[in-house]
């Protein structure tokens, strides 16, 4: 089955300035490294993006970042989600009219008393208010960090409403047993997984793909799971591959996980100016710093 957007794409992590301003030069070069790594696309601007602690002009700037350093726009799925609509309408309508492939929406986070219907206003009014035949969204299932879940029946009202335009989930709960039950009730509805090791098991059982953070280290990886993982003679190169996924997946939990990513950039790309990160989150100890990157070099040497 083929999906309107489908593959490996990065969750990329944001370079900053010492100001905590985005380093958009520095940002560009990632986004185009990991194409060159082997993901289909780069979807910027998520949890792993910091992309809440960004305004709105921050977010424009660095699409426009990315496309300056050479991504084809229809490699992009760029977070535009707020909890103000306008907002969201705003940075919607600019990724559109970029030309990107999608956009990946967070339910709103803050008013927290949500009936699936009051939840379908939202996504129908920056739908209708973006107002363009171009648009494809991927809904955002986080509600660890949310509160907010994405129901089935919520699913089901945007498809009949909007069957163009809302055509996946980006799943980072980490219960494969709902993104099964998605793919097999939404047939071409496709699903994304939000945890690396979990790409294959998608794959499995119907689902278009993943969305992740461990992608911004092991997209080679990644690609060849989601390349070769229904071939049974590449079963032992998949196999392999999965094994160094959940290896790097893990060692990007060892802490927290977003700084803990950056940290590791900053040594794969051999720029310390990854290891910025926006409050509240605060840099590695210099400590556990240099145990992720000695743990990184045994890695590399297996």
């Amino acid at each position: 089955m083929s999906f309107s957007i489908e593959g490996v794409y990065c969750a990329a992590a944001t370079p900053l300035k010492p100001d905590g301003t985005p380093d958009l030069e520095l940002f560009g070069a990632h986004a185009r490294a990991l194409l060159d790594e082997g993901c289909h696309g780069v979807a910027m601007l998520g949890s792993t993006g910091e992309a809440n602690s960004f305004g709105v002009r921050e977010r424009m700037d660095l699409v426009e970042a990315a496309l300056k350093a050479g991504v084809p726009a229809d490699g992009l799925l760029p977070g535009t989600s707020s909890c103000a609509v306008a907002d969201a309408v705003e940075m919607t309508r600019h990724a559109v009219q970029a030309g990107v492939r999608g956009v990946v929406l967070l339910p709103p986070f803050y008013y927290t008393a949500f009936s699936d219907e009051s939840l379908f206003r939202f996504y129908a009014s920056i739908i209708e208010r973006v107002a363009d035949d171009r648009l494809k969204v991927i809904l955002y299932h986080i509600p660890m960090l949310t509160g907010v879940p994405i129901s089935h029946t919520l699913i089901a009202m945007l498809r009949e409403a909007f069957p163009d335009t809302v055509v996946g989930i980006k799943d980072s709960d980490g219960k494969i047993e709902n993104m099964h039950a998605i793919s097999e009730k939404f047939p071409g509805f496709g699903v994304l997984a939000g945890a690396d090791p979990l790409l294959l098991p998608v794959l499995e059982g119907g689902g278009a793909g993943c969305i992740t953070a461990s992608s911004n280290l092991v997209a080679k990886e990644l690609r060849i799971v989601y390349d070769h993982w229904n071939d049974p003679t590449k079963a032992d190169e998949v196999k392999a591959a999965q094994d160094v996924i959940v290896a790097w997946r893990t060692l990007t939990n060892a802490y927290v996980q977003l700084p803990t990513v950056k940290t590791m950039l900053a040594r794969r790309r051999n720029d310390l100016g990854w290891l910025n990160v926006h409050p509240p989150f605060s840099p590695l100890s210099e400590d556990e710093q240099q145990k992720v990157w000695a743990e990184m070099a045994r890695l590399e040497a297996l």
